[in-house]
């Protein structure tokens, strides 16, 4: 039986019992209710803002196993990258060098990704950064391999050919007894007519007229021709694998375009064509479609003794014949 309740009435200045309606219940019911409700709202943020549930405990114990993993794939991935810098040096700079190829540039072997952030679906998240640092990394390493790879097809390429390559590269003095016939080198040379400094972007070898001239190495005859620019009865030599000779101030011509030439064949004769102070041949190296010092390109018939000779021959700041 439920407590009987009394009130004062000031009224009638009488002690009333109270009698309660079925809305006066509810609504204190309501109030119970709401204070439970109320009660337990502040019991669970408190528990869910300083304590950790059983299953948010194992999730973050699972999200740090998937950071220790991903440090330790970091980890590999530095060991990874260490090895393939050394296998790329040792591209650039043993096996291109052994079949004179040019080094990959770094900006390449680099393989930066351009773009649009192809990474932007993972931003957002706690670790984000990790994960986005760590795809980039295998990205960049997957394509730095497909790279080195190219790189190593070249080169078998380029060892397959070799003997035929050995066989085409500039290598001999274009004239018999070359090296003490050369009078004016590469570089900055005084011009015979205007008496200025000026790029001579060839070698200089006086010879009396009808000298044979020799192709310094096996290729095609891309042009047999009078040049009017200064170069008079003139050769130009394809010899592949980006190397260009070209033969100036020739006296008489004996091959024509698309012939096929070995090293050591004759292809014309000392003359005084062109702009030209004597008879002389003017002799050049391209490779890459850039000039070069032709005289790094008599390693094959001359002795060490010789070589010294023309090389300190063709440092002389002289003036040129051409």
């Amino acid at each position: 039986m439920g407590r009987v309740k009394y009130r004062f009435n000031t009224k009638s200045l009488a002690v009333e019992q109270v009698r309660e309606t079925l809305w006066d219940k509810a609504k204190t019911l309501l109030q119970y209710v709401l204070a439970g409700m109320v009660f337990s709202v502040v019991v669970l943020v408190i528990g869910f803002t300083f304590f950790d549930s059983p299953k948010e405990r194992m999730l973050r114990r699972e999200i740090e196993q998937f950071r220790l993993q991903y440090e330790i794939i970091n980890d590999r991935l530095n060991v990874l990258s260490t090895v393939l810098e050394d296998i790329e040096d040792r591209d650039d700079h043993i096996y291109r060098v052994i079949f004179e190829a040019d080094p990959i540039p770094r900006s390449i072997r680099d393989a930066a990704f351009g773009g649009t952030d192809r990474y932007a679906h993972l931003s957002g998240f706690q670790n984000s950064e990790l994960i986005s640092t760590t795809l980039r990394r295998i990205d960049q390493l997957a394509r730095q391999l497909y790279i080195q790879s190219t790189s190593y097809d070249e080169v078998f390429e380029m060892a397959l050919n070799k003997a035929d390559m050995l066989a085409s590269i500039p290598a001999i003095v274009p004239l018999a007894k070359g090296s003490e016939r050369l009078m004016s080198g590469y570089g900055m040379r005084i011009h015979p007519i205007y008496k200025t400094l000026r790029m001579h972007t060839g070698v200089d070898f006086t010879a009396p007229t009808g000298t044979p001239i020799y192709s310094t190495g096996n290729g095609m005859v891309v042009r047999a021709e009078r040049n009017n620019h200064g170069y008079g009865l003139m050769v130009v030599i394809d010899h592949g694998y980006g190397y260009q000779t070209l033969y100036a101030h020739m006296n008489e011509i004996s091959v024509r375009p698309g012939q096929e030439v070995q090293r050591g064949e004759v292809i014309g004769k000392v003359g005084n064509t062109g702009t030209s102070t004597a008879p002389h041949l003017h002799y050049e190296v391209t490779r890459n479609g850039r000039n070069v010092n032709p005289v790094h390109y008599f390693y094959s018939d001359l002795t060490p003794e010789e070589f010294e000779i023309i090389v300190e021959r063709a440092s002389r700041v002289n003036q040129s014949l051409s």
